[in-house]
């Protein structure tokens, strides 16, 4: 039997059927959201800088960030609002502690070695939470550390990390917290002033639901301000674009046009639907809905309920031989529902989201197929 935990390669195409992305993004957006990118604009119209604005000034203030912070986009996923940001913010002879308790953490730390600033890491179990009182004792021992990396919502898992406890820590220690908040901001409140947060970084295709293809940056102003010359690329350099939007509220570089008008779209939707609070509400009933349906059918989450996200939630792979992963994903496509496979390193896994414009009947419905298709497959569980 092989239990594919990355990378899948199914036997055939995707299924024709159209598709719910239970996934933790891209992911199922509004016909809204879609239909913002039938026009094409121009990168340099008014009425496109104007948008480009507009998108600013909403995820700044979603973020609590309004006269304390910017928000720059850039073009690219998630990893590339990553790399530009350490590149921007970590000057030379920076040195980054990141806390790690699953992949996503290391892809950070790798990223700071690429970009040759020191880094350190203070690994936990992907399971387990970095320990506040930990990170205080590191930070009290390394004067040398300038820089704390935390994840929000480590994908991996799906496991919520202490974000104010450590925020409080970092701060009262003097030194300047990077946020990955890619599966958590706009589904968990999130603000980066009563935190404090110095750099927050998320993507459009998460939690706000809009298309892929953008990251974006929430920057505390004083930290851009110093950080002129540290980014050793021009087109990571998170500064020079500010300084940019400053002046002319241009890109420096050609833009993602259609998936920034899809951001508009689905932040006007966001606000729509009652902010953060309700969107948090929507997806915790999804995520209830799911964990319930699979415990009935005996299917055993990986973390304890008073870690687990909203956002995405990983499963344990049966141990019947009879499971196949491949044959599980693609039943469940002929049903019309992607999932993900694990990516956890110590325990064989899958992954099912409860993002994007899906409801709690969509999550029963999910449910229901998994039924039919471990059925077919004559699973026990």
């Amino acid at each position: 039997m092989i239990r594919r935990k990355a990378g899948i390669r199914l036997n055939r195409g995707m299924s024709e059927k159209p598709q719910l992305l239970l996934t933790p993004g891209p992911l199922t957006t509004s016909e809204a959201t879609r239909n913002a990118m039938m026009r094409d604009w121009g990168s340099r119209d008014p009425a496109f800088i104007d948008l480009t604005r507009r998108v600013r000034t909403r995820i700044t203030d979603l973020a609590g960030g309004a006269g304390t912070h910017t928000c720059v986009p850039l073009q690219g996923s998630g990893t590339y609002g990553l790399e530009a940001a350490i590149a921007t913010f970590v000057p030379g002879d920076g040195h980054v502690l990141v806390l790690a308790n699953g992949a996503y953490g290391h892809r950070i730390a790798d990223i700071v070695e690429i970009l040759g600033r020191r880094v350190s890491i203070i690994e936990t179990g992907e399971d387990t939470p970095p320990a506040p009182a930990g990170l205080r004792e590191r930070l009290s021992a390394r004067d040398d550390i300038t820089h704390v990396v935390l994840v929000h919502c480590e994908t991996t898992s799906g496991i919520l990390n202490p974000l104010a406890e450590i925020a409080t820590v970092v701060a009262d220690t003097g030194r300047s917290l990077i946020v990955d908040a890619m599966s958590s901001f706009g589904a968990i409140p999130i603000d980066v002033n009563a935190a404090p947060i110095d750099v927050l970084i998320s993507s459009s295709n998460k939690c706000l639901e809009g298309a892929p293809g953008l990251a974006f940056v929430v920057a505390r102003n004083e930290s851009l301000a110093a950080s002129v010359g540290n980014a050793p690329s021009m087109v990571l350099d998170l500064q020079a674009q500010s300084v940019g939007f400053q002046k002319t509220g241009e890109w420096r570089f050609t833009p993602p046009t259609h998936v920034v008008a899809a951001l508009d779209a689905a932040l006007h939707q966001l606000e729509e639907e009652g902010g953060v609070a309700a969107r948090n509400k929507r997806y915790s009933e999804n995520c209830t809905v799911l964990l319930d349906g699979m415990r009935a059918l005996g299917f055993q989450p990986y973390l304890s309920h008073n870690l687990q996200a909203p956002t995405i939630v990983t499963f344990h792979t049966p141990a019947d031989p009879k499971f196949d992963f491949t044959v599980f994903y693609d039943g469940l496509q002929d049903r019309g529902f992607t999932i993900y496979p694990g990516k956890l390193t110590k325990a064989d896994s899958f992954r099912i989201g409860c993002i994007g414009q899906v409801f709690s009947g969509d999550m029963r419905a999910a449910v229901n197929a998994v039924k039919e298709v471990i059925e077919e497959m004559g699973v026990t569980l």
